[in-house]
């Protein structure tokens, strides 16, 4: 019995890491005002698809302190924080800090790990992977193909059609709705 306690414990602790969770405290200075919004980040867009290369900087001026830190200190959000984790809205998900169109609302899945995982990236071209050797662990960074923001990691236990569950921080990801879906929900007659 004692046995059997200890490698559900052990097996528990493995998950939570298989998402890169850490403890470190967030090093950005919460007194340090940084633009958060939009229309103050001149790269930000959804139809641009031409690399961002920005110094580390520039960055910090235009993102807001939680989507700097995970983006370019490769930080992690708390598991089962993310606004996206539960959430069931049709329409698309894009970086947070470039705007780049990173995955579909149907391409996401629930799989336990507390981020919000997806099975597929909208293209090819909108993912980078990277190898990650950190915390004594072997596994495949994602980064955004257009700003190379850290956006989580890829393993291969997701359901079909890939095999594959894209383990990414809520922090990093801006979603707007359909237009389609959202036009046939405001044109629904009142009954």
């Amino acid at each position: 019995m004692h046995y059997t306690k200890w490698i559900l414990t052990l097996a528990f602790v493995s998950l939570l890491q298989q998402c890169s969770f850490t403890q470190q405290k967030n090093p950005i200075n919460k007194t340090e005002q940084m633009d958060s919004t939009k229309k103050n980040n001149p790269v930000y867009s959804n139809t641009d698809s031409s690399k961002v290369a920005l110094t580390e900087e520039e960055w910090k001026k235009i993102l807001s302190p939680d989507v700097f830190y995970i983006a370019r200190l490769k930080g992690t959000e708390r598991p089962w924080t993310s606004k996206f984790e539960n959430f069931k809205e049709t329409g698309t998900y894009y970086c947070a800090a470039c705007g780049n169109a990173l995955f579909k609302s149907d391409t996401k899945f629930e799989s336990g790990c507390g981020w919000p995982s997806f099975y597929e990236p909208i293209s090819k071209s909108s993912i980078i992977y990277t190898p990650d050797h950190t915390h004594g662990m072997e596994r495949t960074e994602v980064q955004c193909g257009r700003c190379k923001a850290h956006l989580g990691h890829v393993f291969d236990d997701g359901p079909p059609p890939t095999g594959l569950r894209y383990c990414i921080n809520g922090v990093i990801l801006d979603f707007e709705k359909a237009k389609e879906a959202e036009k046939k929900y405001t044109e629904k007659p009142v009954e």
